[in-house]
This record gives structure tokens, sequence and C-alpha cells, in this order.
């Protein structure tokens, strides 16, 4: 070949060169030109369309008219596009035809341009690799374009794709120290774009929830799944604290009501939340955790906000709105744990103490309204199955004593009905203790309304001022009979609700009862309770009849005093052999008890039990006063003191007497026999140390037995018309010293309704009869 035709070649080739620069360049040109169209256009497309349909509204031509627009628009950009791809296309094969015609000359030449191949293999090298390289720079050109549409769904599906296909992309979240390559680093470049427009997406203000859960799932197949669950969880925080915001407001409309619609409100996004976790995240324990921490979060806060916008907590408005809360809030708790959030202690722990404050101060105001007397209760709507028990009590001491009765029972049961099911169920302890200490104190302010013992100063506290005074028996019985009234008939009533739920609570054995229920619920048993209460009742009990008592012994005068010197200087051998009868004390206690009794039939009307337990402990008092009354036996015991034999017999005859007052009226006498043997047991040793022969000087068991039931008969028998001596007016002696019963009895109080009766004597004080006597079954032996 010519050195000619060689040198044509060359200039061929460089010219070639040159074309091919030229077509790189308007091949770039082209493509940026063409992105820059493609944003113009979609921003022009956008304008248009929200141009048109602000001017156009409710035109169905114009719209049809601009969607026609659009579409010869997008028809012309596709146009475009195919023709810039033919043109890429035609220069790409021209290049192509010319590298191989090169390679044609250059195996025919053999070693033409030996000068140049440095040239050649760089220049000639290059054109076969650009098809490879225009196809990487359609792909991120395509992307560019999906990404300038904010088309996400469809970039996401482009990125995913040439991840899988393309091997160089595979791996790219090793962290390699190796340096990436370029079409690495620009892949790598569309993904963090692609991440930054889905995180603008769920940070947006207002998102509906499927583009939310769209975004959430790209950031997801992005690989940024801690992302992509922090921004789940901020979102619907977010959302929650507008739902919380918008209707805090309208809190003071509805007192009662607004914690449980609080609680569905914030519940209701726990349950969401925890749902779209599970569906997006799957059960990774790492995700599940992250919304239990942010769900306790959110329940301090709920916690929070119920005591922000709480009435005030001594308010019954401020009891029923925490037990309403607390049920709603349980019940949610307990749906919850079939998603795998387990809160209920959480929420316990938060809420208890909260409620353990309102309970606090409720039953403090109850207090205050229990012990005042002074208020007017005209307007209580108790219903006649509470009222009635107390309402034959309403005319003593000016309506207080009712009055009193039936604002405790008003209250507590008005604390009872604002409780829920769940809130009895563990908190149901605490109110019951509670209303037993209420009990309590009311209990120790009818305590100071009883007469003060009459030679006991060391009782300071009961002579505060109170609101009334009782005196007369009739209105003391009334006070006694309002107080048993409250404990055993009413309050069972009012609490049955809690011991009712409490026990169905014990049945059921399942599900949030076994969540929620505390061991010092499930120990709880109604006569515990009731046993607390009973103390109660018998405090007030045993200072009416230790007063009672004292009032009985140290008031009197004369012959009537309980005195140590009776069992000393006795009646005489005459009296004691011609009719022995009990000492004129204990004759004076049998008519008091009759007295008393006659008036307890009347004001305690259809409450035999508590008539019955109270004249017994009246008669147990007497005797417990007389066993360990040390001045009393200090003077028997007392070595200068002369005894005679008579003293010992009617000291032993006064104790079967006192047993056989019980027996006879028919109410519990083991305890006082018990004591009253023990007074024989004592009284044998003290006469027996001074040189009292006992076996001489005492009958038989079944003489005093006998003995004292003849003395029951012939006081109950006695004749009415003897000197009244100094007993009082109820009592009176006859020719023969021996005390009998006045049947024509008064009342202790013209004004009380609870007069004496005037039927016979001998039905007044018990209905048993003589020949019903049990028999004694004690001994005076003082070895028995």
């Amino acid at each position: 070949m010519s050195a000619l035709e060689v040198k044509g070649i060359r200039k061929l080739c460089f010219e070639l060169l040159d074309l091919k620069d030229a077509v790189e360049n308007l091949c770039g040109n082209s493509r940026t030109k063409y992105l820059a169209f493609l944003r113009l256009a979609c921003k022009s497309r956008q304008c248009m369309y929200f141009k048109a349909r602000h001017e156009y509204r409710g035109s169905p031509i114009s719209l049809k008219r601009l969607s026609e627009e659009v579409v010869e628009t997008e028809h012309g950009m596709n146009e475009l596009r195919k023709h810039i791809s033919t043109q890429g296309i035609v220069v790409q094969d021209l290049m192509t035809g010319v590298c191989h015609e090169l390679d044609e000359w250059n195996k025919a030449s053999g070693g033409i341009q030996e000068a140049d191949q440095n040239l050649e293999n760089c220049e000639l090298k290059d054109p076969l690799l650009n098809e490879a390289e225009d196809q990487e720079m359609l792909f991120f050109e395509n992307v560019d374009v999906l990404l300038a549409e904010h088309k996400v769904e469809e970039a996401l599906e482009a990125l995913d794709a040439e991840e899988k296909n393309n091997p160089e992309l595979k791996g790219l979240g090793d962290n390699s120290s190796i340096e990436p390559s370029s079409y690495k680093s620009a892949f790598l470049k569309r993904k963090t774009m692609l991440e930054d427009q889905l995180v603008d997406i769920i940070r947006q203000p207002v998102v509906s929830a499927l583009e939310l859960k769209k975004a959430l799932s790209g950031l997801l197949k992005l690989g940024k799944g801690p992302l992509a669950h922090q921004l789940l969880l901020k979102s619907y925080g977010s959302r929650l604290q507008k739902s919380i915001e918008a209707f805090l407001p309208s809190s003071p409309c509805y007192p009662e009501t607004y914690s449980a619609s609080l609680s569905n409100l914030v519940f209701s996004a726990i349950s969401l939340t925890a749902k779209d976790s599970g569906l997006l995240f799957g059960d990774n324990p790492v995700y599940t955790n992250r919304v239990i921490q942010w769900a306790e979060w959110e329940i301090e806060n709920f916690v929070r906000l119920v005591k922000e916008n709480a009435p005030p907590s001594d308010s019954i408005l401020a009891l029923r709105a925490a037990s309403i809360c607390v049920q709603a809030s349980l019940n949610h708790c307990s749906a919850l744990e079939s998603q795998g959030l387990k809160l209920l202690k959480l929420l316990l722990v938060l809420l208890r103490p909260y409620i353990d404050e309102v309970l606090e101060l409720n039953f403090r105001r109850a207090r205050r309204l229990v012990l005042d007397f002074s208020a007017t209760d005209e307007d209580l709507p108790l219903s006649p199955r509470f009222a009635s028990p107390l309402s034959i009590f309403a005319t003593l001491s000016d309506n207080l004593l009712s009055s009193s009765g039936m604002r405790f029972i008003f209250i507590v049961k008005d604390i009872v009905e604002q409780l829920t099911p769940l809130v009895i169920i563990h908190f149901g302890v605490n109110v019951l203790t509670r209303i037993s200490q209420v009990f309590d104190k009311y209990v120790d302010t009818l305590i100071k309304a009883l007469p003060g013992p009459s030679e006991d100063d060391s009782l300071t506290e009961l002579k505060e001022d109170v609101p009334f005074r009782v005196e007369t028996d009739s209105e003391q019985l009334a006070l006694l009979g309002t107080a048993f009234t409250v404990a055993e008939e009413l309050l069972p009533m009012v609490v049955s609700r809690i011991w009712n739920a409490l026990n169905e609570s014990k049945e059921a054995g399942n599900g949030l009862v076994d969540s929620i229920m505390s061991p010092a619920n499930s120990m709880i048993e109604p006569k515990d309770w009731r046993r607390h209460l009973q103390h109660s009742l018998d405090k007030l009990r045993d200072h009416f009849c230790r007063q009672y008592v004292l009032n009985f012994i140290y008031s009197r005068d004369g012959k009537t005093r309980l005195d140590v010197q009776i069992y000393i200087n006795g009646f005489g051998e005459d009296v004691w052999d011609s009719d022995p009868l009990p000492s004129l004390p204990f004759q004076a206690l049998f008519g008091k008890l009759q007295q008393l009794a006659t008036v307890a039939g009347n004001v305690l009307l259809g409450k035999e039990k508590i008539q019955k337990i109270l004249l017994a402990r009246l008669t147990e008092t007497v005797v417990i006063w007389l066993s360990d009354a040390e001045e009393f036996w200090g003077v028997l015991e007392d070595d200068a003191v002369p005894l005679q034999p008579q003293g010992l017999q009617q000291l032993i005859l006064d104790m079967h007497f006192t047993v056989e007052i019980a027996r006879f009226a028919g109410y519990p006498s083991r305890h006082i026999h018990q004591i009253a043997s023990s007074i024989i047991a004592r009284a044998i040793r003290t006469f027996s140390a001074r040189g009292i022969d006992l076996q001489s000087a005492l009958p038989e068991d079944e003489w005093f037995v006998e003995t004292a039931k003849t003395s029951i008969n012939k006081l109950l028998r006695g004749n009415s018309e003897s000197d009244t001596s100094d007993l009082d007016e109820h009592i009176i002696i006859n020719d023969e010293g021996h005390i009998i019963m006045n049947e024509e009895v008064v009342s202790d109080s013209d004004e009380s309704p609870s007069s004496l009766s005037s039927e016979d004597t001998l039905e007044s004080f018990a209905s048993a009869q003589m020949d019903e006597l049990e028999s004694p079954g004690y001994s005076t032996d003082p070895e028995s």
C-alpha cells in the first residue's frame, strides 16, 4: 500500500474520531435538555391542571378539554423520547461499523501505523464499552425522571430490579473498604434520594394511611427498617397528640365520662400502632419491644392528663370519673394482650396512687358529713328499704339519731354506687376497709353522746362537747339500736354489691381477673369484715353497760347500794333461816333489768337478738365488776374484819341469783356462770381461811338454785302496795324488807315514745317460764 493511501486512511480515522466526539456531545446535550424539558413539562402539566380545575370547577367540558391536552402533551413527549432513542441507535450503529472496518483493515495491512498504536488501542477500545455505559446512563436517566416526577413506587421497583440483576450491585449493604465504582456510587446516590423522598412523605402533616404504609414499605425495601419503625411510631404518636389536643377543651362538659373517652383515644391508637407494626415489620422482638416502650410512654402521659383534667378529688364526680377510667382502661389492656402487649401491671401501678387519693379524699368528706349531726337531711333520697329500719328511732333526740344513721348509709351507698366492677375487684378491699373506719368514727361519736361513768374520771375524752346527749333509757337504747341496725342490717345490704363482685371474680378465675387480683383481695372474707364492725359495736355496747352498771352501783344510797358491808354484817340468822332472799342490791338489779327489758321491748321492737345480748352483757358487767373490785375483796380479805357464815351464804346466793336471772330471761349465761363460779370459789377460799366451817355453814348446791328461782317468783309476784322506801320510783320494798316490782311503771321520760309497757310484768321481762329453766351445772364446792 502506498504512502498516499496510508495517509488517507489516517485522515479518515481522525475524522471518524471527531465525528464520535461530536455525536457524544450531541447526545449529552440532548439528554440534558430532554431531562430539563421533562421536569418543565411535568410542572407545567400540574400547574395547568390545577389552574384549569380552579378556573373551570364544575365544568365537565373544560375538564375534558384539559384532559385531552394533557394526553396530547404526553404523546408528544413519548414521540420525542422515541426520536432521541432512534438517533442514539443510528450513531451507535455507525460507530460500531467503523470500528469493524478498522479491525478488518488492520488485519489486512499487517501492522500499519505502529507509531499510532497507543492512540488506536485507547480510542478504538472505547466504542466497544459504550454500549454498557449507555445502558447504565439510560437507567439512571429513567430513575432521575421518576424521582423528578415523585413516582417513588416506580423508582423503587426500578432500583430493586437493577440491584437484583446487576452482579456489581450485589452486597451493597456490606461494609467493604474497597472504593466503590462510579456506577455503584451513582446507584447509592439515587437510593439516598429516594429514601429522602419517602421520609418527606411520612413526615408530611397530612398524609393518608395508605400513603404512609406505602412509604414505610418503601423504606423497608431500601433496607431502612429501624428508620421506618421509628417514623411509624412518631407518625402515630403525632396523630394521637393532635386528637388529644382537639378533645381536651371539651372535657369539662363531660366530667364523668371524659376519662373513658380519653382512654378510648389512647388505647385505640396503641392498638392500631401495634397492628400496623405487626403487618409491616412482622413479629420481630426488637420492633415489638419498641412498640411496648412507646405504648408505656403514652400510658404515662394518659394518666397524667387524667389527673390534670379530673374534677376535684374529694368530689363524688371524681370518684365516678376515676372508676369509669379504670374500667375502660383495663378492658382495653385486656384486649391488647392478644396483640402481645402486656400493659396491665404498668397501668395499675400508674393509676393506683390516683385512685387511692380519690378514695381517701372522698372518705374524708364522708367522715365530715357523717359526724356533722347539725346537718339537715330532709332530702336524702333513701329508698324505704334503707330508711324504714331506722324510722322507728325518728322521734328520739330531735331525730338526730335516725338522721345520723340515714346520712351514714346514704353517703356510703353513694360511694359504693360509683364503683365499676373492675374497680371493685381490685380496690374493693380498700373500700371496705375505709367503710369500716368511717363506722368506727361514727361509733366513737355515739359513745360520746352517752352519759359518762360517774366515778371514772380517767375517761376524759368522753367529756368532749358533742352535738347532743342521750340521758334517758329509751334514748340510750335508741342510740344502740341505731348503731346495731346500721351495722347488722343496712351496711351488709349496701356492700353486698362489692362482695358479689369479689365472689364472681374468684369463681371466674381467668383472664383479666387473674391479672389484676391482688393477694389481699383474694384473702378477704365477709366474716372478717363483719367481725371488725362487731368489734366497734361491742365497744359501744360495753361502754353503755359499764356506765349503766356503775351508775346503778354508785348512785344509790342506803340498803340498795352494793357494798361489802352486806357480806360482813349480814341480815341476821333469823331472817336468813325464815325467808332467804338475794341481797337488796341484787334485788334492785333484777328490778332494773326488768324495767330496762320493758323499755327495750318498745324501743327495739322486733330486735330481740339485740335485746338479749344487751341484757346479758349488763348482767355480765355486774359480776365482772364484782370480780375485779379490789377494794371489795381487800375488805373481805382483811384479817381485822370479822366474817360471818351468813355473809358467805348471802354472796353465794347472790351469784346463783344472778345466773338464774340470765337463765330465766333466756339470754346467754355461760360466761356469767363462769365469772360467778370464780367469785364463789374466791369467796369460799377467803372465808375458809378465816376459820369458817364450810360443811356446817353452806347448804347443798341444789338449795341455792331453788332459792334463787323462788326469789325470782317472789319478786315478780310481790305486793305492789308496799312502801317505796329508798329505791327509785320503779322499785319498792315490802313490809318484810324485800324488793318487789311496781306494776304501774311509768316512762323514764314523759316525752319519750318508748314508755314502759302496761302489760303484766310477768310477761314483760322474758318469755321463758320457770319450768323451762336449765339445771345450774355448777357447785359451791371450792374444788369444783
